[in-house]
């Protein structure tokens, strides 16, 4: 029985490989071992060449972290430190809309759960420390967010609503690990069921209506705590007819 096949959208960066230099599509292998340890097969989405097809084969999708959505897409100027990528907007956007309505499991992380706010109908905070006064959501100014080093992150408690399907899936409270400067306002069509107490960020949304649609503003594929990578490799098997034999408990 094959596992469940899960896209995972990347980005497509200028590299140095081999000594020479090139266009790649990047994502960090962290993402990739999560699926796979949580019993998904993982393929990579590049945003070059936009199209709903991809998602004909797929049994479930990550949208995953990175770069700043350009706020034309909630009617906002953009702020002086918001830098955004238009041709990854495109494809992800066209792919997160089709996702839904084609009711496939959806995890957003990071970037990807700001991306489900704003492609239906959300906004975003543009520039955290402007809302809050303090940018402890991405740690020290100047850290590399793709560094293997954890103190590269920002570290906070996240408390869950009661009788979400998120705190059925994590508990009251939980402890996480975060880089971002944009935030969810509005999420759009979907409900808050999770936030940092200290300022009350969205941290995270889910979609009660749907069979699996979760986003977080965290990055748990850098932590050995993989329960909303396993909920979703367990609801794209399900959606598929696929038997749970090779998940990960």
């Amino acid at each position: 029985m094959r596992r469940p096949l899960i896209g995972l959208t990347s980005y497509a960066e200028q590299v140095k490989y081999n000594g020479n230099d090139v266009m790649a599509g990047m994502l960090p292998m962290s993402y990739v071992k999560a699926v796979h340890a949580t019993g998904g097969r993982a393929v990579l989405i590049t945003p070059d060449d936009p199209g709903t097809d991809v998602l004909e084969s797929l049994d479930g999708i990550v949208f995953a972290g990175g770069g700043d959505i350009d706020p034309a897409h909630w009617g906002a100027e953009p702020h002086p430190e918001t830098d955004a990528d238009p041709v990854r907007d495109l494809s992800e956007l066209m792919l997160m809309r089709a996702a839904l309505d084609a009711g496939l499991p959806v995890l957003g992380v990071c970037r990807g759960m700001q991306l489900m706010a704003v492609a239906t109908g959300g906004s975003l905070h543009q520039h955290l420390p402007d809302i809050v006064g303090h940018d402890r959501h991405r740690a020290a100014a100047g850290t590399d967010p793709l560094a293997a080093d954890s103190s590269s992150f920002g570290r906070h408690d996240v408390v869950l609503q009661r009788g979400s399907r998120a705190m059925g899936m994590l508990g009251g409270r939980v402890t996480v690990n975060s880089f971002h400067h944009q935030a969810v306002d509005d999420p759009g069509r979907f409900t808050v069921s999770g936030w940092c107490p200290d300022d009350r960020i969205v941290e995270i949304i889910e979609g009660r209506d749907r069979t699996f649609a979760l986003g977080v503003q965290w990055h748990p594929e850098r932590t050995s705590d993989l329960r909303v990578f396993a909920a979703l490799a367990e609801a794209a098997a399900h959606r598929s007819g696929l038997s749970r034999t090779g998940l990960a408990a």
